[in-house]
């Protein structure tokens, strides 16, 4: 769910979670995120193992009458219009921007949709969102899930897509612009003397401030539980007495708060990648460190097999390779011919790394590019990699993603860690959860120390107490959003069916199981739950 820097940890919807039509969108505790990223109790610092006493509670559900005050947002009518992407039309949802005085100032978000495109009696409509948090639900939408769906999803459903508060075309959040951008993501996340340290923490502090300069109230309003607020809005201008949703990634945390808040309103929810809503900042994070681990000693296992792995011969020998090399780049980055004179140093080539991660269809890519980069002293292959994690473009502009990512995620829960001290201490339990990735995901998680807006969540359960069956889905070897994570949303959520993916990558409905998009079809198509605890390969 929650990603404190931009970096790996950020919960999303993988670019290949469309794999009949990469997309290009997609934190938990450092997160996803992830997002992760989620991306994730602990006021000072969080622990390790287990959540807070405000996890004891679980959300609680919203009366089921709409206030006076809130009447004119769920009347109102969306006008329609073209789009520029043919066979979508977008509109403006205005919503409030604080639920507590919503006659006082508003937000208005984008929305998009394809409607139905028979043959068969339209069910109604279906809202999907990619994950992050910051995510573009309408890019998503456009560039896949209204063209790429299954026909017969997309014959029967309204597609449709809403860009959260703060993101995309939603009013979105800004921080840097694209040359302070380059820096940052450049700033060393393994920190070796207290002049780095200083460094990462002032970028940290520069990061927050720009952010905070630029959208001093948005910053204050931007948390999931306002998102599924702004959904149940929507849910009511569409016309549909129930929410039809597929989340996936942080998207199955606002899914599933949707579900905790309007558990009545909830109809056939698919919650894919799932995230726990219990887990401390901290935990979430060191729950996800060992969840890249695990995708990476499935990389390393493929990689020795294939004749172009540039990190071994032997699976046991491939990570410490791999840190070896990250550990010359930190010393000594390499060219990429980049046109802004960027060079790979270990933060981006990490990220490279790690962005292939999420879907082993891009491990082939990655060879491709350690190759180029460790025998060829080219890093632009990997530096490929890690624009795509970051969404800059070939200008040097970069989307909102990594800024809506850590306004939402240090807004939803206390930061992981306080200091660099905490950081420091913190190191031992990282590196054991991975020993390639574990060090710069701790200090990765720092950044909401610095945050300047206090966080409003804490960790928390969802039960959803009455809400029809909900589709929890788990894939045992994802890297961003771990299976564990599945597991425990399934046992809070009273109505949750778990589904299985025994497999790799990040998220499974439509990326190759013919087991898993049967099931998730029948579910949103006849309202055909799976048994509990069902497996799919």
């Amino acid at each position: 769910m929650h990603l404190r820097r931009p970096h790996p940890t950020r919960t999303r919807s993988p670019r290949t979670h469309a794999r009949p039509h990469p997309h290009g969108a997609r934190t938990a505790g450092v997160l996803l995120a992830v997002a992760a990223l989620v991306v994730s109790a602990c006021s000072t610092g969080g622990s390790t193992s287990s959540a807070s006493p405000a996890a004891e509670a679980a959300l609680a559900a919203l009366p089921q009458a709409t206030p006076d005050a809130l009447a004119p947002y769920y009347g109102q009518k969306l006008r329609w219009r073209g789009c520029g992407v043919p066979g979508f039309e977008c509109a403006r949802l205005r919503v409030p921007l604080d639920y507590a005085k919503p006659q006082e100032d508003e937000v208005r978000l984008a929305v998009a949709r394809k409607k139905a495109t028979g043959p068969g009696k339209r069910i109604g409509s279906l809202l999907v969102n990619p994950g992050g948090p910051g995510g573009s639900a309408v890019g998503y939408l456009q560039a896949y899930a209204g063209i790429g769906y299954p026909a017969e999803v997309r014959a029967r459903y309204d597609m449709v897509a809403v860009d959260p508060r703060g993101v995309a075309r939603s009013e979105p959040v800004e921080c840097l612009d694209g040359p302070d951008m380059d820096t940052y993501t450049q700033t060393d996340l393994t920190p070796d003397d207290g002049p780095e340290q200083t460094a990462l923490v002032d970028a940290y502090k520069k990061f927050a401030e720009g952010c905070g300069a630029d959208s001093p109230e948005l910053l204050r309003h931007v948390s999931t539980v306002e998102a599924a607020r702004d959904m149940d809005i929507l849910r009511s201008v569409l016309g549909d007495e129930r929410l039809t949703y597929v989340g996936a990634s942080y998207g199955t945390f606002l899914g599933a708060t949707y579900a905790g808040l309007f558990p009545k309103r909830a109809g056939r929810l698919v919650l894919d990648g799932a995230m726990d809503p219990s887990l401390p900042a901290r935990r979430m994070t060191l729950d996800q460190t060992a969840g890249f681990e695990t995708a990476f000693r499935a990389f390393a296992r493929d990689c020795v097999q294939q004749p172009d792995c540039p990190l071994g011969k032997k699976a046991d020998e491939v990570g410490a390779n791999l840190k070896a090399f990250f550990e010359k780049l930190d010393a000594r980055p390499i060219p990429t011919g980049d046109a802004d004179g960027r060079r790979l140093g270990e933060s981006l080539a990490t990220i490279g790394v790690i962005a292939a991660m999420y879907d082993e269809a891009a491990w082939a890519q990655l060879r491709e590019a350690l190759t180029s980069a460790m025998k060829e002293n080219d890093g632009a292959a990997l530096l490929v990699l890690a624009d795509s994690y970051y969404e800059r473009d070939a200008e040097g502009r970069y989307a909102n993603l990594m800024f809506a990512n850590a306004a939402v995620n240090c807004l939803d829960l206390p930061p992981a860690f306080d200091t660099p001290e905490q950081v420091r201490d913190a190191l031992p339990a990282f590196e054991k959860a991975s020993p390639v990735f574990g060090e710069g995901l701790a200090w990765a998680s720092l950044n909401c120390a610095y945050w300047p807006v206090a966080p409003t969540g804490e960790p928390h359960r969802i039960e959803a107490k009455g809400a029809a069956p909900i589709v929890v889905v788990g894939t045992t070897r994802d890297p961003a959003t771990p299976y564990r994570w599945a597991r425990a949303l399934a046992a809070q959520l009273s109505s949750a069916r778990l589904l299985t993916y025994e497999g790799d990558g990040h998220t499974a409905y439509g990326r190759g199981s013919d087991c898993i998009d049967r099931t998730i079809n029948a579910y949103l198509l006849r309202g055909t739950p799976p048994t509990d605890r069902k497996r799919c390969s």
